[in-house]
């Protein structure tokens, strides 16, 4: 543990902030981000303006609206939230390569052997405050030898513990009088909630500890600093325990026995009895391109220039890591600030650049040049392994890749650009499926998203039509000979040829509203208008039968 230091980054203001980037909010307008609680609307992050009126994080909605009529609110994006931060957390590893996250809002960051590369710790931290204020983000930092103070000093230094001057507080007492102390105790400290912290007047000292002094740097901060549950360190506080110094002399096995091996556990963790390392996750691969522009480009053949010179370079990059785009976004940046994209799917990951181009140059009319593009981007936002197979030998392998690059492609390039147009979630396709009943014989799946049927489509026992849908009654008699005249669809018609019966019968285990009506004897019925149906006859069941229209064979 000799020589380790850590950095702990905490964002108190991470959602909040992040609305206001993506915003482009500069007010002085109270902002918060609320979310669901419990069945109950509540602020969650705050920005300054906001605190500066009262408004507190957990406090409902409508209390906050009374106090402050002008709050501005934004939902909570919990999703949104872990991007960015994973954004924070590439930012962050130009200081270390072990960065880890501290979820929803804190960033760990181990310093061993970088911090001179900055100038020393302090100089890297100005230089973190520094881009954290271009970033427009609130930022505290601890630094430390291990991960746990370092936790403590970026989120509770210059804190100190709440109403430790109320004449219980263990310094303050003689061991004689703390039995009658309870007599005098107000509600909260007979048992109550314990009220938050308050900060000490002006700015938090000690951010940077010095190497091996975590017990001086610990013993004046809160019990919360060491990551303890809230009912712990309300438990230690009815026993007028307050800060860390106070339990570190304590018989470890009785604090042990009566708050948990979890206390002790936190506790020699913050000390550096107990190691606790930095597991840095690591960042997913990235895929995206931008050409800066000398002048900004409005003409479509110019934007198509750029894109025809990114395109082969971000290719090359997913073929070195042996995956394929299935989504690629194509930005421009304004030079007034703006943005315009558009985002193209395709039906199969594809490493080559010849089948991106033309779905993307399908929707670069939807992108408006406004004052022109100073910057064109392109990014894969989805990528696929190109051969998630294992292969048993190099032979194997390569005959792969060959039957890869001779595959017919032409129907995945057909569905791309259907896609480009209608969207993907539009273009379908059908796989058979084991039932008789006409409306199950078939399953429908995204085109995109699924392989085409390797064995052939069963062959049903008569013909089926080409069109079907739900049944129509149709106004004949109740025979189950097919009639001579009948209507559908407000037309008289007249039979001239019908072929059948064949009877489908409902599936007996399954309770289908529409099949309700018992075995049904189908017909292809020819009418003297020309039109050729699909009729049956409904024997009846749980409810009346009669004749129907199921489909048309034109």
């Amino acid at each position: 543990m000799a020589g380790r230091r850590i950095l702990s980054l905490w964002f108190p203001r991470l959602a909040a902030e992040r609305w206001l980037r993506l915003l482009r909010l500069a007010l002085p307008q109270p902002f918060a981000v609320v979310a669901d609680r419990n069945g109950a609307q509540v602020l969650t992050s705050l920005s300054p303006e906001a605190e500066a009126a009262g408004l507190r994080p957990g406090q409902p909605l409508r209390d906050a609206t009374a106090m402050c009529p002008g709050l501005l609110t934004r939902p909570a994006d919990p999703v949104a939230e872990a991007r960015f931060l994973d954004t924070l957390t590439r930012w962050a590893g130009k200081f270390s390569p072990w960065v880890a996250q501290e979820a929803p809002d804190g960033l760990v960051i181990d310093l061993t052997g970088c911090a001179h590369l900055f100038g020393g710790e302090a100089g890297l931290l100005a230089q973190v405050e520094a881009d954290c204020a271009d970033l427009g983000l609130t930022m505290r930092a601890g630094v430390a030898d291990t991960r746990g103070a370092a936790w403590a000093l970026a989120r509770f230094a210059g804190q100190r513990p709440a109403h430790d001057r109320s004449g219980d507080a263990i310094e303050q007492e003689a061991r004689a009088t703390r039995s009658r102390a309870a007599t005098r105790r107000r509600g909260w400290e007979r048992g109550g909630t314990l009220p938050p912290a308050r900060p000490v007047d002006g700015p938090p000292q000690g951010l940077i500890a010095a190497p091996g002094q975590m017990r001086q740097a610990l013993a004046a901060l809160p019990l919360a600093a060491l990551r303890l549950p809230g009912d712990v360190v309300e438990g230690l506080g009815r026993l007028g325990l307050r800060r860390v110094a106070d339990i570190m002399g304590l018989p470890r096995a009785a604090l042990a026995r009566r708050f948990g091996t979890d206390t002790l556990a936190r506790l020699d963790q913050a000390l550096g009895l107990m190691p606790e390392p930095v597991n840095p996750g690591m960042a997913p691969p990235q895929f995206a391109l931008r050409l800066t522009l000398p002048d900004p480009i409005g003409l479509r053949a110019d934007v198509e220039a750029a894109m025809d010179r990114l395109l082969p370079e971000l290719c090359l990059r997913l073929r070195r890591q042996g995956r394929g785009a299935r989504r690629v976004r194509l930005e421009g940046w304004r030079s007034d600030g703006g943005t315009a994209a558009v985002e193209v799917g395709l039906a199969r990951a594809t490493d080559t650049p010849d089948r991106i181009r033309p779905l993307l140059a399908l929707k670069l009319d939807a992108m408006e040049a406004g004052f022109g593009f100073d910057v064109i981007r392109v990014v894969a936002t989805e990528t696929e392994p190109l051969n998630p197979q294992q292969h048993r030998g190099h032979l194997e392998a390569r005959d792969a890749a060959e039957a890869r690059g001779q595959a017919d492609t032409a129907l995945e390039d057909l569905v791309g650009k259907l896609g480009a147009r209608l969207g993907m979630e539009n273009v379908l396709r059908f796989h058979p499926a084991e039932s008789n009943i006409p409306e199950k014989t078939a399953t429908v799946h995204a085109a995109a998203w699924s392989e085409p049927c390797p064995d052939p489509w069963p062959r049903p026992p008569t013909p089926r039509p080409l069109i079907l849908f739900r049944p129509e009654p149709v106004d004949a008699p109740e025979d189950p000979v097919p009639p001579a005249r009948f209507r559908w669809r407000r037309r008289d018609l007249s039979l001239r040829q019908a072929i059948g019966p064949e009877r489908i019968a409902p599936e007996w285990w399954l309770d289908d509203p529409e099949w309700r009506s018992g075995p049904r004897d189908y017909w292809r019925v020819l009418t003297r208008e020309g039109d050729r149906l699909w009729l049956f006859y409904a024997h009846g069941g749980a409810i009346g039968g009669g004749w129907f229209c199921h489909g048309s064979f034109t």
